[in-house]
This record gives structure tokens, C-alpha cells and sequence, in this order.
């Protein structure tokens, strides 16, 4: 059995699938699903649920989306459901050994040390393999408490750092014209970004579109000005010094936007 939260929540086995429809239950499995193998507190399944204002009953109700969930997960399973969705002290635990999070995040770490060992091609099968594990945005139909939602975010985050390895691994073999209609959405949704924009300048700066490379940096410079006060540094400078000067563009270097 898998729990995948790449995507809309869902459960899966060799043939057959499902998930909560009830939007509760739906959030302790994805909080069981994100603390696999780990024991979950009730009360933190509680403030999950209800934040700081529970109703009376929220231990008997925990219970209740535990039974169901229980229910749900039985027909997916081949070993009693009470070994794998698991009564703690205090809790409870979801254990499973296939979580998609986690296979991306071992995907990606093995690609981005092969691009700092500059393999490149290696680079780019693992992270295209990682972001190939994403079914649209972590947990898109699950109502987030405060809890989730820094899940989510965690992996958002890891999400993009990985998107962009993976550009920086592509522009290292050449594949610029095929990443251009990518880097237009990205920068036009992450208007501060710098790394983005700068993999977006030199990719159309290979291209030979040297005009668009630098208006993207007038429209990136523009963006940080009005909005924090600061003008573009690093390897963005870099990169738009080098094409005033019709330069050759050293390879990319990632530097992970953290604004």
C-alpha cells in the first residue's frame, strides 16, 4: 500500500485505489501520511483539525476519522489494517514503506549530487524523474490546517529548488530552446525570483534573443526595486554584464531565492 501526497491525496495498491472523501479524515491521513513510521499525537491530530478551538468531543471524534480511515484502507490492504494504521500511546502511527515524498526526495538528492560532480546527463534523468513523481501541487484537494500547510510549504520549496537544478542541469547540456516556454511561466509567476530569471536570460541569451534576455532583466530589476528596494546581484549581474559585452556565459550557479 502507498499513501501519495504529490498531488491530491491518495491511496493505492496493486489494483486498486482510493481516498477520504470526507474533508477531516481526509487531513489525519495526510498528517499520518507526511509523519509515517513516527508516532502522531491525538492532540496534534486536534489542533490539526481545529487549530486552538476543538469542540468537546474532539478525542472521541479523532477516534471516529481513525476507524473510518481504517475501514477505507482495509480492501488495500493484504496484513491486518491495525498493523499498519497503528494505536499508540498517546496517537497514532501510519506505517507504510512506499511514500512518493520520499522517493523524491531521494531522486533528488542523487541528482543534485551528480550535478555537483558535473554529470550533467545524470543530473537531469534523476531530477526529471524526481518532478515526474508530482501529480499537481502536494495535497491539492486536502483543506490545510496550520500543521499541513508547513508541510506543504516544505515541499513546495523543495519542489522549485529541484525545478531548478534541473533547468541548470538542461541549459549545461544545450537544451535551452526547450526550456524556454517553462522559464516564461516561472518568472512571470515568481516575478523576484533571480535565479529563475537569470537561467531565463541566458537560456534566451543562447537562443540568440539577446534583446528579450536583457528586458528580462530591466523587468526583474523594475520588480525588486518597487517591491523591496534592492537591485539584482550575483550570477544574474553576472549573466546580464556578459551579454551587454556579448560575452560568453559561464554555466549556471545556483543561488536558491530565499526572500
Amino acid at each position: 500500500m502507498q499513501v501519495n501526497v504529490l498531488g491530491p491525496l491518495l491511496v493505492t495498491c496493486d489494483t486498486a485505489s482510493a481516498a477520504p472523501s470526507a474533508t477531516k479524515p481526509k487531513q489525519v491521513l495526510a498528517l499520518l501520511a507526511l509523519r509515517a513510521n513516527t508516532v502522531v499525537s491525538t492532540g496534534r491530530l486536534i489542533e490539526e483539525l481545529w487549530g486552538g478551538r476543538p469542540p468537546a468531543s474532539a478525542v472521541v471524534t479523532v477516534q471516529t476519522y481513525v476507524l473510518r480511515l481504517r475501514r477505507l484502507l482495509t480492501p488495500l490492504s493484504d496484513t491486518p489494517i491495525r498493523s499498519i494504521l497503528t494505536t499508540a500511546s498517546g496517537g497514532y502511527s501510519l506505517r507504510l514503506e512506499h511514500l512518493d515524498h520520499e522517493r523524491f526526495r531521494q531522486r533528488a538528492a542523487l541528482g543534485s549530487d551528480a550535478l555537483a560532480e558535473g554529470d550533467a546527463a545524470r543530473a537531469a534523468s534523476l531530477l526529471h524523474g524526481a518532478l515526474a513523481l508530482w501529480r499537481g501541487p502536494a495535497l491539492a484537494d486536502v483543506r490545510v490546517g496550520r500543521l499541513l500547510e508547513g508541510h506543504v510549504a516544505t515541499l513546495e520549496q523543495e519542489r522549485l529548488s529541484v525545478v531548478e537544478q534541473r533547468i541548470d542541469a538542461d541549459l549545461r547540456l544545450g537544451r535551452h530552446l526547450g526550456i524556454l516556454g517553462e522559464l516564461s511561466s516561472l518568472t512571470r509567476d515568481l516575478p523576484l525570483h533571480e535565479n529563475l530569471h537569470g537561467q531565463y536570460m541566458l537560456a534566451l541569451y543562447r537562443a540568440g534573443r539577446r534583446y528579450q534576455a536583457l528586458e528580462v532583466f530591466h523587468r526583474l530589476r523594475q520588480a525588486l526595486v518597487e517591491e523591496l528596494g534592492l537591485s539584482p546581484t550575483g550570477w544574474v549581474e553576472q549573466v546580464h554584464q556578459a551579454i551587454l559585452a556579448s560575452d560568453e556565459v559561464g554555466p549556471p550557479v545556483l543561488e536558491i531565492n530565499r526572500r
